[in-house]
This record gives structure tokens, C-alpha cells and sequence, in this order.
């Protein structure tokens, strides 16, 4: 029987994140010498990637050269804070734990850069669930183009009926669709309401559900 792989977005799926991406923000427009952003603003702006998320944090008036340097001011200042706050989302070890118990092949694929994603994931002990760890520029083109998904199936061995992508936002569920692959989403991430125009094919409320709902799939 073909095993199946669950495809884990990172932000919003298996992590809390939302504080320390604000911070980190914040202390970078501080830099620029502009006035902090509420949080809930600075979390509506994750999910596309670094330069997307600085893009809409520093506003339409930013130059080129603001842009540079806001990132490189970003990446280094989030570099040494990922971990001040962040956290797993309740049940998340033991729902891993469990999927990997049973056999599943596990990876995750976000839009964080890579070596964040993966020095976060080593950092809250959940590295050895995962088979593979890519991040935003791990390949020529991020989600939700499917060039991630279809790397992970032919290095899994995976066959597309047994692959699901599995995100809280907008962003996962049309990569899943780009790839011809299942969708399922989750409720408690940054960005639920996106789930609404572009709804999965299953929701859960928690890692315990997704659990669930994976040992019981007929793939």
C-alpha cells in the first residue's frame, strides 16, 4: 500500500510565529525611523515570502533601495530573535508523532527561507518527523506555483491521489489545486479568512484533527 505525504505549511500550520514576524518588523521600520504597525496588520502580510511580506510592511511609497535594505536589516535582525516567542501550535509533537508512527512521509513547504524554516524546526524539536524541509527559495519559484509539491512527490515516491498539501492560507490551498493534489486547511492559522475564497477540501480545528483525519484516509 502506497504510504501517503502530507505536505506542512510551516506559518500558521505547525507554528506560531506571529509574534516574533511582528517584532521583527517592527524593529525594522524602527530602523527606517517609521512608526510601528499593529500586529494583526504586520500577520495579514505573511504567507508570500520575505519580499512580499517587507514590501507591504514598509507601504507603496518605499524605493528600491529602502526595500534592500529594510530586508537585509529584517533577515539578520529575524535571524536572532525566531525563537523569542515562537512557538508549536497545541498537539502538534504528538500529532507528528503519530502520522510518523504510522508510516506517513512527512515534509513541509513554506515560503519562510530555508534556513529558517529549518533552524526553526530543529529549535522546537520536530525536525526528526520530517523527511524533507523546504523553504522559499529552495526552488526557482514559491507557492503557490507546484514546483515544491512535485519535487516532494518524486523524492517521496509519493503518487498524486496520496499527497496533501496541508496550510491555513489562500496561498496552500491553490498551490495544492496547482498541483492537482488534495487541500486541506486549518482554522486556527494567521489567515482563515482567505480559506473562505478558496476553501479546502477538508477543514480541521486542530493538529489533533489533521491527525485524525490522515489515519482514517482512504488514499
Amino acid at each position: 500500500m502506497n504510504k501517503p505525504l502530507l505536505i506542512f505549511d510551516l506559518d500558521g500550520t505547525l507554528i506560531d510565529s506571529r509574534l516574533d514576524l511582528a517584532n521583527s518588523v517592527n524593529a525594522t521600520r524602527a530602523h527606517l525611523g517609521m512608526p510601528p504597525l499593529d500586529n494583526e496588520t504586520v500577520y495579514s502580510y505573511v504567507g508570500n515570502g520575505v519580499a512580499v511580506l517587507i514590501k507591504r510592511s514598509l507601504g507603496p511609497g518605499a524605493s528600491d533601495a529602502d526595500l534592500q535594505v529594510a530586508q537585509e536589516y529584517f533577515l539578520n535582525y529575524y535571524r536572532d530573535h525566531m525563537l523569542d516567542f515562537t512557538t508549536l501550535y497545541p498537539g502538534t509533537t504528538e500529532a507528528l508523532s503519530a502520522l510518523s508512527q504510522a508510516g506517513m512521509k512527512l515534509a513541509i513547504l513554506t515560503n519562510k527561507p530555508v534556513r529558517f524554516s529549518q533552524a526553526i524546526v530543529d529549535g522546537l524539536g520536530i525536525a526528526p518527523f520530517f523527511q524533507r524541509v523546504y523553504g522559499g527559495n529552495s526552488f526557482e519559484q514559491k507557492k503557490p506555483h507546484p514546483m515544491g509539491i512535485e519535487a516532494l512527490m518524486a523524492e517521496c515516491s509519493a503518487r498524486r491521489p496520496d499527497t496533501v498539501m496541508i496550510g491555513d492560507s489562500s496561498v496552500d490551498i491553490q498551490t495544492a489545486r496547482n498541483a492537482s493534489v488534495q487541500a486541506w486547511g486549518v482554522s486556527y492559522g494567521f489567515q482563515p479568512e482567505t480559506l473562505v475564497t478558496h476553501p479546502p477540501d477538508w477543514l480541521g480545528h486542530s493538529m489533533a484533527e489533521v491527525a485524525q483525519k490522515a489515519l482514517g484516509a482512504s488514499f
